[in-house]
């Protein structure tokens, strides 16, 4: 069965080296959001890229970048990633955080259009 929703999408973009409390800052976001119980989180890992500095990072052989960027995706309703804003205020020192509408088509097994 397919079930279309209205939902929010949330986009941040962190440096791979970003900490948080002693960890990886990508991991404690995607923890974080387990433990509030958002629906899901997605993080990518970026194999080129510039920011505010317009510095390449890359992640050719050549070059050995260590700050690759980290994309950290979540995708829930309106209300709930409006919730979780307020953690990403706590934790992101430096980065970029977006967000935007979404239509989210939700499959499960058991039924028929």
């Amino acid at each position: 069965m397919k079930t279309p929703t209205a939902g929010r999408l949330l986009r941040a973009f962190v440096g791979e080296s970003d900490r948080w409390r002693g960890k990886p800052l990508y991991e404690a976001i995607v923890e974080r959001a387990r433990e509030t119980g958002l629906a899901g989180a997605t993080v990518f890992r970026g194999v080129m890229g510039f920011g505010k500095n317009s510095r390449i990072h890359s992640a050719h052989i050549l070059t050995l970048s260590t700050d690759l960027s980290m994309v950290i995706e979540i995708v829930d309703s309106e209300e709930k990633i409006a919730a979780f804003l307020p953690c990403l205020d706590e934790m992101v020192e430096e980065g970029l955080v977006t967000t935007e509408s979404v239509e989210v088509i939700r499959y499960a097994a058991g039924g028929s259009e």
